[in-house]
């Protein structure tokens, strides 16, 4: 692909997420959306109707059959994602695949195998990576502002009352607060500790079976640790904290989409740092794939596939400590 030609994009599942992604289209240089697909075609043309959409398709398959699509963002809920990404990669079609990435370690393996064997691009949406704010404290890591990082404290959690059929309940959507909001708990702490030599989880379960809570500690050789708190059943500050030998950086609520950090070093005034997002913060993370298509990557160096296998890991893993077992979506129709 010319790096001067547009990337045109698809979205699956045209559901709350993805209204709050298209929207930040209109930040993404060389990039347009064309096309939704949605299992219900009414529900794909109101989505288009919304947001000047050229085509809406009342199936996934028809998507993957337009070849004047370049690349898919895939919002179904996770347990989806597996055979949908699939699906796509062996359309050819780069995806951003929102979080969690699958619902099992094994299928998310199967869609990295994939994609490196068809050298299609393909990456997690973990939005939050992509952050200024974000970039802004990696920067300041790299730069050796708060020394060598020994510990990360977060927590992400909400007041959700418990409701059988809510997606955050059902286990055969993929429900529970670990994978739906301690993805980011986890992946932060992956971020700037990498990848952890153990994981002990404590938390509780609800009535359908899902995790309705984790306390995670991760654990490193070297005595470096992650401290990280999720829940559906109570708000958190959703504060995060990154702990080096010569300070810290503090990353105010909510972590997950910040607009400044404070770099705190002992004798020194804290200084804030502030870098707002584009749009509501979506952008960055559509301008990492359109770039990386663009410019015939296949995947990013700020959102590798190994980082999103190691997370992929951690989450199931913690998952399957406190009894719950996730499987994937071999039903849905692509």
């Amino acid at each position: 692909m010319s790096d001067e030609r547009t990337v045109r994009w698809g979205v699956v599942g045209p559901g709350r997420i993805a209204e709050k992604v298209a929207g930040d289209f209109q930040h993404v240089p060389g990039a347009e959306l064309t096309a939704v697909a949605s299992r219900s075609v009414d529900r794909a043309r109101t989505f288009a109707e919304a947001y000047g959409v050229e085509k809406a398709y009342g199936s996934y398959a028809e998507l993957m059959a337009d070849d004047q699509v370049d690349a898919l963002y895939i919002a179904t809920p996770h347990p989806q994602h597996h055979r949908i990404a699939l699906a796509a990669i062996r359309a050819g079609k780069a995806v951003l695949v929102e979080k969690t990435f699958t619902a099992t370690v094994a299928g998310a393996e199967e869609v990295v195998a994939a994609a490196q064997e068809n050298r299609v691009f393909t990456m997690e949406a973990m939005w939050t990576r992509f952050q200024p704010a974000v970039v802004a404290a990696r920067a300041l890591i790299e730069d050796g502002a708060i020394g060598e990082v020994r510990q990360v404290e977060a927590d992400l959690g909400v007041d959700r009352p418990y409701d059988p059929d809510d997606r955050l309940f059902d286990p055969a959507q993929g429900g529970g607060a670990l994978l739906d909001l301690g993805v980011y708990v986890v992946s932060f702490a992956q971020y700037f500790l990498g990848t952890p030599d153990s994981v002990f989880v404590n938390g509780s379960l609800a009535p359908t079976g899902v995790d309705a809570e984790a306390g995670l500690l991760l654990g490193y050789a070297d005595g470096r640790s992650a401290t990280l708190l999720t829940s559906l059943r109570h708000h958190t500050p959703g504060r995060a904290r990154i702990q080096g030998t010569l300070g810290w950086i503090d990353v105010p609520p909510r972590f997950h989409h910040p607009t400044q950090i404070v770099l705190n070093r002992p004798g020194r005034e804290p200084e804030t740092i502030t870098r707002p997002p584009s749009g509501v913060g979506y952008a960055h993370e559509l301008i990492e794939v359109t770039e990386g298509v663009r410019a015939g990557r296949t995947e990013s160096a700020v959102m590798p596939l190994a980082d999103t296998l190691a997370v992929q890991r951690i989450l199931n893993g913690a998952c399957e400590q406190l009894g719950v077992f996730h499987r994937e979506d071999t039903e849905v129709a692509v």
